[in-house]
């Protein structure tokens, strides 16, 4: 019948360093180049092409020389919006990608009472549903509602950005119940960055992990390419490995003494082009994080050739500072807080803290990227310090 390609999550654009960032579309262009030479009829972007709705004027440029590869090579591709380049307006990047000719979002609906049914994009014998992500689940409550306008004959795909209830595992979230969900041929999942199969239902993994924990885990982005004739094994697994990822975690006390022991750990490796994840535990005797010297073992990791390297410092804590405070009034928490602090650790600092803790409240904008919010509040924090 027909023979495609699944992809989902390429969050083209979601990694803030310029090395990371190049890397996470060389892997999105790997995948391009894969889907030239597998003789397909069509591909499938299951949501979030891009890691935010207002995507860098760079990372359209590169996105669109690949997406006219694919209108070179005739080769359609059918997406839908993800929760990240989803927006409430409904004007994305992904409608300038459509009315170029380069793909078509399938995601065609109408309210009839309480339902929402769906209307097929039909090509090559199949029959394409699609319904969007939203943020933080919202599709979900949509989704129990749809039903899909009938394709007798046809081969039913239904691509949806959500989570099922058969993934999720023991995350504390909504889900879709998979037994109530329309029947389809198959399901074109995305969302979760997970390559996980339950019956018809596939999340193939991301383009290109998205972060430090997923680069443990994944260590590589996937996809999978589908053939709807072969009975046997209808699915293969596509692994866009670029570079090796080594793994470190070492466990810290002393952070003067630090700085030699994971050089030491890191010599003992061979990191030539390789991802570096510097992954520290533990708990600080008297000493602070910033007492370890980040930049010495960056440069030493460089020396040895390594592609990039990452830290995470989220398990390595200090011990806490003990406040011996009395509470007169509850609504007083903060300021009281902030006043027995700053009579026993006189500084001149102590006079900004009001004000930081107000800058540091402010909120995350609908369709703002993670770097332009994470710049717009180290720029009210500089204003507050004067530097």
């Amino acid at each position: 019948m027909a023979r495609f390609a699944h992809i989902a999550d390429a969050h083209l654009g979601g990694w803030k360093q310029p090395e990371m960032q190049a890397l996470n579309f060389e892997s999105f262009k790997k995948a391009v180049d894969i889907c030239l030479t597998k003789n397909l009829d069509f591909v499938l972007i299951a949501g979030d092409l891009f890691d935010s709705a207002y995507p860098p004027i760079e990372i359209l440029k590169e996105t669109f020389a690949q997406f006219k590869r694919f209108k070179e090579a005739g080769l359609p591709v059918f997406i839908i919006a993800g929760s990240h380049d989803y927006s409430v307006s409904g004007k994305t990047f992904l409608d300038v990608l459509e009315k170029a000719g380069f793909c078509k979002n399938v995601h065609d609906e109408e309210e009839k009472g309480e339902n929402i049914f769906l209307n097929p994009t039909v090509y090559k014998g199949c029959a394409i549903y699609g319904y969007p992500g939203k943020k933080s689940g919202l599709e979900i409550p949509e989704i129990r509602k749809i039903k899909l306008n009938d394709a007798p004959g046809l081969f039913k795909i239904y691509m949806l950005h959500t989570t099922i209830d058969k993934a999720k595992g023991v995350l504390p979230i909504d889900s879709l119940e998979t037994d109530l969900l329309p029947h389809a041929e198959y399901y074109a999942l995305g969302h979760l960055h997970i390559d996980f199969k339950y019956e018809n239902f596939i999340y193939p993994g991301p383009i290109f992990p998205n972060n430090f924990a997923e680069l443990e885990t994944l260590k590589q982005g996937s996809f999978y390419i589908v053939d709807t004739d072969n009975n046997t094994s209808p699915l293969e697994k596509i692994s866009l490995r670029l570079k090796d990822v080594v793994a470190l975690t070492i466990v810290v006390r002393n952070a003067l003494s630090a700085t030699g022991e994971i050089i030491q750990e890191l010599g003992k490796r061979d990191l030539d082009d390789k991802i570096v994840l510097l992954r520290l535990e533990g708990e600080l005797e008297d000493q602070k994080t910033s007492d370890i010297k980040f930049k010495e073992i960056e440069d030493f990791v460089k020396s040895k050739g390594a592609y990039f390297m990452l830290k995470n410092t989220h398990d390595l804590k200090t011990k806490e500072v003990k406040l011996d405070i009395e509470i007169k009034e509850e609504g007083d928490i903060e300021e009281e807080s902030i006043k027995n602090y700053s009579e026993e650790n006189p500084s001149k600092f102590n006079e900004v803290i009001p004000s930081l803790m107000h800058a540091l409240t402010i909120e995350k904008q609908e369709g703002e990227t993670t770097e332009s919010f994470n710049a717009r509040l180290l720029d009210e924090s500089r204003k507050i310090l004067r530097f």
